[in-house]
């Protein structure tokens, strides 16, 4: 029997957890008026419905996280604190809430372009939590419900990337669910 050939679309129809461990290596590529960015993910957490008491969709359907009820590889960009934009990717299926937070980034184009919207950070800083990454990317609310697999040349894409080794923790920032090892990171010598 012949193996499916892996797709991000298959990728991102999976479990929210599946698809987090497996979105590390996987890469983002943003065309910006100034040049290109292109960043593979090196850390990721999983956020479910009802049975994760820290996603935003724990409750229920709102208008802030109805981009977590629809299609997989839509944006989910909520801002936290009011002032950090966090960029999540909706997976599994249609109207089962879940989505990945991409927390952490390595620059492997456009190192530039990310200086400049990060002036001043040392290269360690530059795309080391979510909100530093959406910043170093130029993501704002105005991507929420973007599809980032759809459109090869459009504002933002997720590629995949190959398999890469990832270290599986608790979430971090949180203060309920953290019982729940659905955080994923390459591992240091991976780097």
């Amino acid at each position: 029997m012949k193996k499916e050939q892996e797709t991000i679309q298959s990728v991102l129809a999976l479990d929210v957890v599946a698809a987090a461990e497996r979105l590390i290596g996987c890469r983002l590529v943003r065309h910006l008026p100034e040049g290109r960015i292109v960043i593979e993910l090196t850390e990721t957490e999983a956020y479910r419905g009802a049975d994760d008491p820290a996603s935003h969709a724990a409750r229920g359907r709102t208008l802030r996280n109805e981009p977590m009820f629809g299609e997989p590889g839509r944006l989910y960009v909520y801002l936290s604190y009011g002032l950090h934009a966090c960029m999540n990717v909706v997976t599994g299926a249609s109207g089962e809430p879940g989505a990945v937070l991409l927390r952490a980034g390595r620059a492997l184009e456009g190192i530039e372009l990310i200086r400049a919207n990060r002036p001043g950070i040392s290269e360690r800083q530059l795309m080391n939590g979510p909100g530093k990454l959406s910043r170093a990317l130029a993501v704002d609310l105005s991507l929420n419900r973007y599809e980032v697999v759809a459109d090869p040349d459009g504002l933002l894409q997720l590629e995949l990337g190959p398999p890469k080794p990832s270290i599986r923790t608790s979430r971090i920032g949180i203060t309920k669910g953290t019982d729940l090892l659905w955080r994923f990171v390459e591992p240091p010598a991976a780097r």
